[in-house]
């Protein structure tokens, strides 16, 4: 395994997986091309953000017609959805500890739905706060 390490949070990664930073996100995928998990990291000025706050941004930043259920990714917290879109089976998360919220998203070619769902929740199940 390999350690992806940032200044908030760190994730364990399979040796056939790859990370790279991006202007406002981290990228991380699989070396066969299959999909990808982009992760960004917000921060509340004060304060935490409790699920009443995290369930807001949720409802103003999806569509309306997505089916959220309570999701945990390490000791973060919050919901979760999976949907396609234009071709692309698609999950996300938005997971709060304290004042850190994230917002990870993982796709990949609708006909591909599913091949690495277990290997994206082991990896993000490996989510530690820094």
């Amino acid at each position: 395994m390999n350690i992806l390490e940032t200044e908030w949070w760190s994730l364990a990664l399979p040796p056939e997986w790859w990370a790279e930073a991006q202007e406002e996100s981290i990228l991380v995928g699989d070396h066969d091309g299959v999909g990808c998990i982009e992760i960004s990291t917000l921060h509340k000025e004060t304060g935490a953000f409790d699920p009443a706050t995290v369930e807001q941004i949720v409802r103003e930043e999806s569509d309306p017609q997505q089916v959220w259920k309570s999701a945990s990714l390490g000791p973060f917290k919050g919901l979760t959805s999976s949907y396609v879109e234009e071709e692309a089976a698609i999950r996300e998360w938005y997971v709060a500890l304290g004042g850190m919220l994230l917002f990870v998203t993982y796709s990949c070619e609708e006909e591909n739905r599913g091949m690495d769902d277990a290997a994206v929740d082991e990896i993000l199940d490996t989510l530690e706060a820094l």
